[in-house]
């Protein structure tokens, strides 16, 4: 990086480009979420073909001052609705010239308390440089003996206005956005520009929305060279960030790191950058705590960490002491009378299940649909209020915390649990108190209070929201998760479910009888044919409750605008009937199906025609939305779907704001969006299938083609089945069908099931573990690679994501076989004193 700092009007347009200068003469709009601000200004001079005395300018601007004069560089625009205006890209404070302009802007507003005849004193004793003196020296002042508080407000606001206004000069010469650049302020405040002068990059780690592309462009104009090791590094979290944590994964190995790294590098800059560069850099990045590697694997530091902190609760919370056991006699009472109050009679299983959890300190509990996990979640509570002697009245409990806690991922899924209950459940957020920034921080988490939690949803779990759930959870709460492992993994990095039930370290139980099933159903089993790896050779063949349709691509608009309409025709609203797709583009995609489906469900109409764009999508009352991003301080998560249920203008009476907003009605909340927020949401009469997971629908409509053949896979297919409640009907290719079944997920590279093997054991042991400097195995590894590599076109194109080796079982009906030994599993103890083989059995582990 250069060493000096550079102008900040070095970034700036010039002046031969176009320009004007003129007065501030009016504020017509001043957005209060981002320095966008319209002005109207009166010309004093420009090089543009103007010949109006005013002319409206639009930018991003700071708190601008009327009557004073600005310079702004930018472009004279055809505004489709507002005729000519001025699109300022830049400005700068055009200070005053003359002892009367000087002596106007010193006793105006911004300077309060300093009157006119004060302002000709200073202008008397300091000339027509006199802003500059007093900002650069403000003793300069002393000869006239102010009062000392007039004087240090005129200090302050000088300093002030000044330094806001730079730092917007200076984001405007950045080529940033109102919206990004106000994100940007309000992350650094003043500090803004000494940030990016100082390490561009930290806009990447920092603010959402800004790619290693553009802060690699503003790192080039800062001289930041293309092979610094600033820039270097930089790339190389880039890429880690794209392996592991974008693709789930919490690590990924140096192959594929350098080759990212050296594709991200070369893209951005045409400049040719050596292995070896990049392989020294990697190191200092280990040195430096930022990366850690451990065998051939290469972890982001907060990834590594998570999953050690998460194994390390986990341990100490598997084994706890502290649950109250019973006897087999009050036990076996106390179902039959829970059995009794529910109206249900439990078979074997789902009893083994619900005991299971009541006598253990953690309990994990998985099946597929209609396996009864819903039904077991009912017992579990029940029982343990049996025999804790609770009131499950939560009215009895309104000076003391409830001691039953239900929770999941999504407002939908907690809807569900406290329906079947009768209980209160919240989102997993809500029940931390986390909210905005906090969503990832565990220590800003409060600690939970109560005696039993019961989480549902779980494969929808990030390792980041599970370790930050672990360290709220006292030592003596009971904790049952539950999910489906088949289902698909969080959006976020890790496979936490998949991978405690992979570590035979937690006692658990997998339900595989399927209950939720009338005579002339054919979804569950449907989706346990695919869960096994094949489609029933009635697939093609309609049931009363599913069918399939042939059709390609190109015919599925027009097939599922058809059946849209049927539907609602039949009395299916919105909220009935769900489309999900794989992908976005495309003639099936879920751009395009949104609109169609729109205009039949919520068409424009003679007495329905309040409708607002953004983004090319429009949105009408009525619609059917999803929520983009988590959002706890409204508690919307990501994929909670909502309707519209207000539209108010900036123009509207009563709307003091002047913005417009949407205003949506959730499942838990009703939240409302100024437009500048309506980012995060979109249509949701189509969504992916991601987003559907943690709901279900009555009817959901699947359209599978060939066209989006590097999604299909199985546990996408598995997910999106499993979303419907009645109706499922089926769109498409058979062969897409065909080859999302056979193509077996590929599981994330993750390390929780190591950290939970060294961690929980039968004999709990305490380890305090040090995040360690990038290994010198992982070191030799990339450096290696490097040196093999004269060009960067030598090294390979990094693979997908291997399937993770499954740890061996420790016990194989107590035989000690060639695979065992060779896990490095086995105590080399074994036939001395009482080392048998049964010695390595994880008690009570049944999946």
């Amino acid at each position: 990086m250069a060493s000096e700092t550079i102008d900040l009007f070095d970034a700036q347009p010039q002046p031969q480009q176009p320009y004007l200068v003129g007065q501030v003469v009016a504020t017509f709009f001043e957005s209060p979420d981002s320095f966008y601000k319209v002005l109207l200004v009166k010309v004093s001079a420009t090089n543009l073909d103007w010949h109006g005395d005013e002319i409206v300018v639009t930018g991003n601007f700071a708190d601008v001052t009327e009557e004073m004069p600005y310079r702004f560089f930018g472009q004279l625009v055809d505004h489709p609705k507002y005729g000519q205006q001025f699109q300022a890209a830049n400005y700068q404070n055009e200070a005053p010239t003359t002892k009367e302009g000087i002596v106007a802007y010193l006793s105006g507003d911004d300077f309060p308390g300093l009157g006119k005849k004060t302002a000709e004193k200073i202008v008397a004793l300091l000339g027509l440089t006199a802003i500059d003196q007093i900002n650069q020296d403000p003793s300069v002042l002393d000869p006239l003996g102010l009062k000392a508080s007039v004087k240090q407000s005129l200090i302050d606001n000088l300093a002030s206005n000044n330094g806001v206004e730079q730092i917007i000069i200076g984001l405007n010469g950045y080529g940033f956005g109102s919206r990004m650049a106000s994100a940007i302020f309000e992350r650094y405040k003043e500090r803004t520009l000494q940030v990016i002068q100082e390490n561009p990059y930290q806009l990447v780690e920092d603010i959402n929305g800004v790619s290693f592309k553009r802060a690699d462009q503003i790192a080039e104009q800062l001289g930041i060279e293309a092979l610094s090791p600033q820039r270097l590094q930089a790339g190389l979290l880039q890429a880690l960030n794209e392996l592991a944590m974008s693709e789930g994964n919490t690590y990924t190995t140096a192959e594929p790191l350098l080759k990212s790294t050296i594709h991200i590098l070369q893209e951005s800059r045409n400049v040719a950058v050596a292995p070896q560069a990049v392989a020294d850099q990697l190191l200092e990045l280990g040195k430096a705590q930022k990366v850690v590697g451990e065998g051939n694997r290469i972890f982001l530091k907060q990834l590594y960490d998570a999953e050690w902190q998460a194994a390390e609760h986990l341990n100490r919370l598997a084994n706890s002491e502290q649950v109250k056991q019973f006897d087999d006699e009050t036990l076996t009472k106390k179902m039959r009378i829970v059995e009794r109050n529910l109206g249900i009679t439990y078979d074997q299983s789902q009893e083994d299940a619900i005991l299971n959890a009541i006598q253990s300190p953690l309990f994990l509990l998985t099946g597929g649909p209609g396996t009864g996990k819903t039904t077991i979640i009912n017992g579990i509570v029940n029982l343990y209020a049996k025999l804790h002697d609770l009131s499950l009245d939560i009215n009895q409990y309104k000076d003391k915390p409830f001691p039953i806690l239900l929770a999941a991922p999504t407002g939908r899924a907690a809807k569900r649990m406290s329906e079947t209950t009768g209980l209160p459940a919240s989102t997993i957020h809500r029940l931390l108190g986390l909210t905005g920034r906090e969503s990832n921080d565990e220590a800003a988490a409060k600690d939970l209070e109560g005696s039993l939690l019961i989480i549902d949803e779980m494969s929808m779990v990030d390792i980041f929201l599970f370790r930050t759930l672990l360290r709220a959870i006292p030592d003596t709460m009971q904790i049952v998760f539950v999910g489906d492992k088949d289902q698909l993994p969080s959006v976020g990095p890790g496979q936490v479910f998949y991978d405690l039930l992979r570590s035979h370290r937690v006692n658990a139980m997998e339900l595989t009888t399927i209950y939720r099933q009338g005579n002339d159903s054919s979804i569950i089993p449907l989706a346990h044919d695919i869960k096994t790896g094949k489609l029933p050779a009635d697939f093609t063949q309609n049931k009363p409750d599913r069918s399939f349709i042939q059709c390609n691509a190109f015919q599925m608009p027009s097939v599922i605008e058809q059946i849209i309409g049927k539907a609602k025709a039949r009395g299916f609203s919105a909220e009935d009937v769900q489309v999900l797709a794989p992908m976005y583009r495309g003639p099936a995609g879920i751009t395009r199906l949104n609109t169609i489906i729109q205009d039949i469900m919520n068409p424009l109409t003679a007495t329905h025609k309040k409708q607002v764009e953004f983004r090319d999508e429009k949105f009408r009352i009525g619609d059917k939305v999803l929520h983009l991003v988590n959002s706890p301080e409204n508690n919307v998560f990501n994929g909670d779907i909502g309707e519209i249920v207000g539209i108010t203008f900036a123009k509207d009476k009563g709307n003091s704001d002047k913005v417009d907003k949407l205003t949506v009605a959730f499942d838990q909340t009703e939240v409302t969006y100024p437009r500048n927020e309506w980012d995060k949401l979109t249509l949701a009469y189509c969504t992916s299938i991601h987003k559907a997971q943690g709901s279900q629908f009555k009817m959901v409509i699947l359209p599978m083609v060939m066209q989006f053949s590097r999604m299909l896979q199985r546990n996408l297919l598995y997910t999106a089945i499993t979303r419907a409640k009645s109706t499922l009907i089926l769109l498409g290719e058979q062969r897409a069908f065909q080859v999302s079944v056979e193509r077996q997920s590929v599981n994330r590279q993750t390390a929780l099931v190591d950290r939970l093997t060294a961690t929980i054991s039968e004999v709990a042991e305490s380890n305090v573990l040090a995040s360690p400097d990038t290994s010198e195995a992982t070191a030799k590894d990339v450096t290696n690679l490097a040196s093999s590599a004269t060009t960067p076109n030598e090294i390979d194109t990094p693979q997908k994501a291997t399937k993770t080796v499954e740890q061996p079982e420790i016990l194989n009906d107590g035989i000690l076989t060639a695979e065992l030994i060779s896990s490095g599993q086995i105590d080399p103890m074994i036939g001395m004193g009482k080392v048998t083989p049964k010695s390595f059995t994880i008690s009570n582990s049944v999946v």
